[in-house]
C-alpha cells in the first residue's frame, strides 16, 4: 500500500512539471497560441493582398498573441493608414502597431543593391551578437533608413539591436520598432 501511494506522488510530480513545461511564458507562446497567431499572421497578409490600395508586398506583418505589427516602408500615407484600417477589419486582432515608414522618393538601382547589402550586413551582425536574437527582428532598409522590428524577449535585446545596427557601416539612421513580449 505504501509503495502504491509513493508511485501515485511520483506520477502526479511527473505530471505536474510535464504540464508546466508546456505552459507559456510571458515571452514563450504556447503551442495553440502559436497556431492562433499564424492563422492571424496568414488573415492579415491576404486582407493586404486584397486590398486596392496597400502593397502587401511592402509591408512585413509580425504577430505575438494577437498584436500585429506593420513593418516596412510604404509609398503614401494613404497605403499606412489603409493597412491599418484593412488589419483592423481582420477577425482575432487585438491590437495594431503600426510602424510603417513613407518612403521619401524614389530610388536608384543602384540604392536598391545599396540597401539590400546593408540589410544583410546588419541582419550577420545581429546574428553574431550574443546581445541579440537575430530570429526574433526583422531588418528592412531604405535608402539607408534601416527599421527594426518584431518583438523580443527584453529590454536589453532591444537595446542592443539597435547598437548593432548602429555599427555598420552605410547606415545613416536606425528606426527600432521592436517590441518587448
Amino acid at each position: 500500500m505504501k509503495s502504491r501511494k509513493i508511485l501515485m506522488v511520483l506520477l502526479t510530480s511527473v505530471a505536474l512539471v510535464a504540464a508546466a513545461g508546456c505552459s507559456p511564458t510571458r515571452t514563450q507562446k504556447s503551442m495553440g497560441e502559436q497556431i492562433d497567431d499564424t492563422v492571424l499572421l496568414t488573415k492579415v497578409k491576404a486582407a493586404l493582398i486584397g486590398d486596392e490600395v496597400t502593397k502587401a508586398r511592402q509591408i512585413d506583418v509580425e504577430v505575438f498573441r494577437g498584436t500585429v505589427q506593420l513593418n516596412g516602408f510604404v509609398d503614401s500615407a494613404e497605403q499606412k493608414s489603409r493597412a491599418t484600417t484593412v488589419t483592423r477589419g481582420v477577425e482575432g486582432v487585438r491590437k495594431v502597431q503600426n510602424n510603417l515608414a513613407v518612403a521619401v522618393g524614389g530610388e536608384s538601382v543602384g540604392q536598391v543593391v545599396d540597401d539590400a547589402t546593408i540589410t544583410t550586413k546588419v541582419k550577420a551582425a545581429l546574428a553574431d551578437d550574443a546581445a541579440t536574437n537575430a530570429f526574433q527582428i526583422n531588418v528592412e532598409t531604405k535608402n539607408g533608413v534601416v527599421q527594426l522590428s518584431g518583438f523580443v524577449d527584453n529590454s536589453a535585446g532591444k537595446a542592443a539591436a539597435t547598437r548593432v545596427a548602429r555599427s555598420v557601416g552605410g547606415v545613416r539612421s536606425v528606426r527600432n520598432e521592436i517590441d518587448v513580449k
